[in-house]
């Protein structure tokens, strides 16, 4: 379909780009993984070891993501094909919108999990339990069909609603309004957290500086990081990039929306550890803190029920932004390269991808839980872990690896100037060394990462 004298759809503000991007870039990982990897990784020290791989891969990949989009005006797809017509790069596309469909999939089942946990968080459902009830709570909730789906179900409608109401009157509209709730909630759960008695523990945990904790698996955990928190590799920058108006500035926009992944990470660190360490819990990574640590925690602490709420909300609103922006991918190149309209796209791309959300969330209940399948390096995997281990292993690093050498060797120099530099009106005296990172040292990184992901290498 020829969208030549469509007019498209894009970002009516700075702030509305802002909070659309660093919404996409906040997600679950923030709140239940970068906390915990920068405490067991020497605090502060990991920290500067993080930003500065932010430095050299996620600034350069992201800038080259929305170089690439609003040059071509299209989606993750139809840019590579507009920007290099008659070539294979069209398939550095396909990866983003495989991956952003992927990605969806298993992540709409835990984004429902945080749901259930709000309602259960209001109803006072786990106000009460021991530590080992609490665990049991989420094994049942995980282990029920009827509870994952419906939930998954919830939030996938949710997340379609906002899509289908477009860019600047759907995604934008309601990012305007997520992510400073968003910053809200954080700010009250850190004065409470860093309040509590014995606190200074877990502040300690995050932020003092251990080198002795420094090694070269810190490196590599900080490399990947750098990479899989800013939502690269998808095809979701590409798009939100083409929506970006001409007088925009991309290289202060990427930055700004590194910086606020960055502090919004850290400031969930800062909402949780605090209170761990202040009721002796021992903090662990990934769904066990958010649904058994934390719910302990609450448990124990004056006004638990009212804080865990705004936990709960807090996670849902992360999950949500991310989504939105993953389901995007998707409906812009449904309705950019068919005859679809977007209600259709969202509708379609949105039953698509529960439906295989569906599986991924059966995985862990009796229906599917023994039904595995194979993938390199891994062994043989239920369906959400399948799909988790593919994109985070293998579609996000060969996507970013190649949209980072696309905008270093195959973009027309000066095309990949005019952009940054809207033409000329914007000083960039850092564009060559932008390009040095795109052409080198990114590729090089992502490469590492990707090559130790797979089980290649080891470090």
């Amino acid at each position: 379909m020829d969208n030549n004298n469509v007019q498209r759809d894009g970002f009516s503000s700075k702030l509305g780009i802002i909070a659309a991007a660093a919404g996409s870039a906040i997600g679950l990982g923030n709140i239940w993984k970068f906390p915990y990897i920068t405490g067991i990784y020497g605090g502060a020290a990991f920290i500067l070891v993080y930003l500065v791989c932010i430095a050299l891969i996620g600034l350069p990949v992201m800038l080259s993501e929305f170089t690439i989009g609003r040059r071509a005006q299209a989606n993750a797809v139809g840019s590579f094909k507009k920007l290099a017509p008659g070539t294979p790069w069209f398939l550095t596309g396909w990866m983003g919108f495989v991956a952003a469909f992927s990605i969806l999939s298993f992540y709409g089942v835990v984004a429902g999990w945080t749901l259930d946990y709000v309602v259960k968080a209001i109803t006072g459902a786990y106000v009460g339990l021991e530590p080992d009830a609490i665990g049991g709570l989420f094994g049942a909730l995980i282990s029920s069909p009827v509870a994952t789906v419906g939930w998954q179900l919830v939030f996938m409608a949710v997340t379609a609603g906002v899509v289908m109401g477009g860019v600047k009157d759907g995604i934008e509209k309601y990012s305007k309004i997520l992510m400073p709730l968003l910053l809200v909630i954080i700010l009250i759960l850190d004065i409470r957290a860093v309040t509590l008695p014995g606190a200074g523990e877990g502040v300690n945990f995050l932020f003092k500086p251990d080198f002795s904790a420094l090694n070269a698996e810190a490196v590599l955990v900080a490399l990947g990081h750098a990479f899989f928190s800013l939502s690269l590799g998808m095809g979701t920058m590409i798009t939100y990039g083409s929506y970006i108006g001409k007088k925009e500035n991309l290289g202060e926009t990427a930055l700004q929306v590194t910086i606020a992944d960055t502090l919004i990470a850290l400031a969930a660190g800062l909402a949780i550890f605090p209170a761990v360490f202040a009721f002796g819990v021992e903090p662990a990574a990934g769904p066990g803190l958010v649904f058994i640590t934390l719910p302990n925690v609450f448990n124990q602490m004056a006004g638990g029920m009212i804080w865990g709420i705004l936990f709960f909300s807090l996670l849902a609103i992360a999950a949500l932004t991310s989504a939105i922006s993953i389901l995007e991918v998707v409906v812009a190149y449904l309705s950019e390269e068919t005859s679809m309209s977007r209600h259709k796209a969202t509708l379609v791309s949105a039953v698509a991808i529960t439906f295989v959300g569906v599986l991924a969330g059966l995985s862990y209940t009796s229906v599917l839980g023994g039904v595995t399948i194979p993938l390199p390096g891994f062994g043989s995997l239920v369906v959400f872990d399948w799909l988790d281990a593919l994109s985070a292993n293998y579609l996000l690093p060969l996507g970013g690896l190649f949209i980072s050498l696309f905008v270093g060797w195959k973009m027309v120099r000066k095309d990949v100037e005019a952009e940054v530099s809207n033409d000329g009106t914007v000083k960039i005296g850092w564009i060559g060394m932008f390009l040095i990172l795109a052409k080198v040292v990114a590729p090089i990184a992502i490469a590492i990462v990707f090559l130790n992901g797979v089980g290649i290498i080891k470090l």
